[in-house]
């Protein structure tokens, strides 16, 4: 992965959320997340950069769990002739199926919707 993808996707999960300011981007200790050109970008949005701890594997235990389902549900099930339709149903089962519809533990047993739902109004008051 380079710090051009990395810094290109952080661009558009703002984009998707309306630029919100003073959110923590946690990410592991990989080169593109320590790079000159991420950390800018971090302070460019009022961003606070949180990264993992060395040898710490629960760090990114979601991340795997939510790579795992993909694989599982998207990936595995069949041959993708391009990358357009690959793309659009990794888009369609993040948005459609994972983001509205599986509850998680690690948000109190919401969907993710329902999580952002609740506490938008809290980021808000508190920006």
């Amino acid at each position: 992965m380079t710090a051009d993808l990395a810094v290109n996707a952080l661009k558009m999960a703002l984009t998707h959320r309306g630029h919100p300011t003073g959110v923590v981007v946690h990410t592991d200790r990989g080169s593109q997340f320590r790079s000159k050109k991420f950390l800018k970008t971090l302070d460019e949005h009022k961003l606070c950069g949180s990264m993992g701890q060395v040898g710490a594997a629960g760090d990114n235990a979601a991340m795997e769990s939510f790579f795992a389902l993909l694989q599982k549900n998207v990936l595995d099930r069949k041959i993708w002739n391009t990358r357009e339709k690959l793309r659009l149903a990794i888009v369609s089962w993040i948005e459609g199926i994972y983001h509205r519809k599986r509850r998680q533990r690690a948000l109190g047993k919401l969907t993710p919707i329902e999580f952002m739902t609740i506490m938008k109004p809290v980021a808000t008051l508190a920006a």
